[in-house]
């Protein structure tokens, strides 16, 4: 593992700027995935209360060989949990799931339950707030070290910041190469919200794109280390999910840096609006 960064959240947590994201994995795969993922030097695990895969995390983490204190883990309250106590109890329940005594990181994983994402003007102003208050209180209890939120404009943020007391550490987004949300982006960093990516390569669907490609051989890279070391340049922690060992090894040979100006080229990339089979994700699917 030669990329073994960290940011620093505004409350003083180190996160390590590269991790492994675990969707789309079932427990018996996200289990061997972490251990794969930790023997080769990763140090951040990214899963969530909606993959069906935190018990995975929990026996991966275990069975690394690695000090629980050495690990950054980070799971999410599930997008429907709208009430105080309805995320209490979630967060209960996903550190009974792990097995785990803590979470590093803890958010929520939409403002909105992901039936209605952008299709209705409801942006769960209140309940968000509910769900807030529910993450403070197991960050004062000691359950998580380290909260923040996912999917969450500007105007979701902003309603935290101006009716709850601790301020988000985190915002999980949607960001790579060919959509970069930079104003969301800015406007996170104003207020020292750090911004993680989550598919951060696209789902795929930017490894074919020849502009991407054409620079990606200028630094002798493949397309996903230029992507991966696109997003870590613009400041911003990255989580790309894989089961392979190689493909993680690939990830986390990042030592080149882009210049400036092909990070101006790469903010610059045609949108991309077509993410094949998994464009009927709200995430893939135009509606975030």
């Amino acid at each position: 593992m030669t990329y073994t960064n960290n940011f620093e959240l505004n409350n003083g947590v180190k996160i390590p700027a590269l991790g492994l994201g675990t969707w789309l994995l079932n427990d018996e795969q996200t289990e061997q995935a972490v251990i794969d993922a930790i023997s080769l030097g990763y140090r951040h695990i990214d899963t969530a209360q909606a993959y069906g895969n935190e018990k995975g995390v929990g026996e991966g983490v275990r069975k690394s060989g690695v000090d629980r204190q050495e690990l950054f883990i980070t799971t999410k309250v599930a997008a429907e949990e709208k009430t105080y106590e309805g995320a209490a109890a979630s967060i209960d329940e996903s550190l009974r799931k792990t097995g785990l005594d803590y979470f590093d990181l803890m958010i929520i994983h939409s403002p909105q339950p992901w039936k209605e994402v952008n299709q209705l003007d409801d942006r769960y102003f209140e309940g968000n707030i509910q769900a807030w208050k529910a993450l403070e209180a197991a960050y004062k209890a000691g359950k998580v070290r380290a909260i923040g939120v996912s999917n969450f404009l500007r105007e979701d943020l902003e309603n935290l910041l101006e009716n709850t007391e601790i301020k988000p550490m985190v915002n999980q987004v949607l960001c790579h190469i060919g959509n970069t949300p930079l104003e969301l982006i800015e406007f996170c960093q104003s207020k020292e919200i750090k911004v993680e990516a989550y598919s951060p390569i696209g789902h795929g669907a930017i490894l074919n794109r020849k502009d991407v490609k054409a620079i990606a051989t200028k630094y002798d890279v493949s397309v996903a280390q230029l992507s991966l070391k696109y997003a870590l340049q613009l400041g911003i922690v990255v989580i790309p999910k894989t089961s392979n060992p190689d493909h993680m090894k690939n990830n986390a040979e990042l030592d080149f840096e882009i210049s400036d100006a092909d990070m101006e080229t790469l903010k610059a990339i045609e949108k991309i609006d077509d993410y094949g089979e998994h464009s009927f994700f709200p995430v893939f699917g135009g509606k975030l």
